[in-house]
C-alpha cells in the first residue's frame, strides 16, 4: 500500500465521511499500531482499547484530517501519546494519605517482592534469548522486539517466510521450556511465557 492510497482514504474520510475508506485505513494500520502501543503498555487489551480510541477520535474529528500532512506519522504519534497517558493514569505510583495529618506521600502499589521476581524473570529471558541459535535469535528479536511481520523478516534475512515461522516456533518453545517454570510460582507444570 503506497502513500497515494493513504492520502486518498484521508481525503475521502475528511471530505465525505466515507466509512469504507475509514474501515480500509483502520485495517491497514491496526496491527502495526497495536504492536507499537504494546511496546509502551505491554497489555494487549489495553493496546487494543488505545488503538480503538484513537480511531474513534479521528472519526469524530474527521474534517480536521485534511490538515494532517503525514497521516502515518500522525497516527503513530497519537498512539504514543495515548499509550503514555494510559501509563500515567494506571501507574503503580499512587498518592496515599499518611494517617490523619493531611500529609500525603507517593507510594508504589506494586508489591516490591513480585516486582523483583519479575525483573529476575526478564533478566533470565534476556539471557535465554542471547543463547538461542543465531538465526533463531535474529528472527525472534525482529518479530517480538522490533514488530516486523514474517514476510518482512524473510526479506531482511533473505530466508523463506516458512523458515521464519519455524525459527520463531523453535525460539518460543525453547523459551517456554526454560522460563516457564519461573512463572509457575513453584507449581508443577509452570506457565507459558509465549503461547504456541
Amino acid at each position: 500500500m503506497n502513500s497515494a492510497n493513504i492520502k486518498e482514504w484521508q481525503q475521502q474520510i475528511a471530505r465525505y465521511g466515507n466509512e469504507k475508506a475509514f474501515s480500509d485505513l483502520f485495517r491497514h494500520f491496526y496491527d502495526r499500531l497495536l504492536r507499537f502501543s504494546m511496546q509502551y503498555v505491554h497489555v494487549r487489551e489495553a493496546a487494543e482499547e488505545i488503538v480503538s480510541d484513537v480511531f474513534v477520535k479521528i472519526w469524530n474529528r474527521r474534517q480536521a484530517l485534511e490538515e494532517v500532512v503525514n497521516l502515518e506519522v500522525y497516527l503513530f504519534i497519537a498512539i504514543k501519546n495515548h499509550s503514555l497517558n494510559y501509563l500515567q493514569q494506571y501507574s503503580a505510583l499512587r498518592i496515599a494519605p499518611l494517617t490523619d495529618t493531611g500529609i500525603s506521600q507517593l507510594t508504589n502499589s506494586i508489591d516490591p517482592e513480585r516486582s523483583m521476581e519479575w525483573k529476575e524473570i526478564l533478566f533470565k529471558l534476556d539471557q535465554e534469548v542471547d543463547r538461542l541459535p543465531d538465526q533463531c535469535r535474529k528472527v525472534f528479536k525482529l518479530i517480538k522486539e522490533e514488530g516486523f511481520k514474517y514476510k518482512e523478516v524473510a526479506e531482511i534475512l533473505n530466508i523463506s517466510p516458512r523458515t521464519v515461522e519455524t525459527q520463531l516456533f523453535r525460539a518460543m518453545r525453547r523459551l517456554n521450556e526454560t522460563i516457564g517454570p519461573y512463572l509457575s510460582n513453584n507449581k508443577p507444570g509452570g506457565k507459558k511465557i509465549f503461547p504456541l
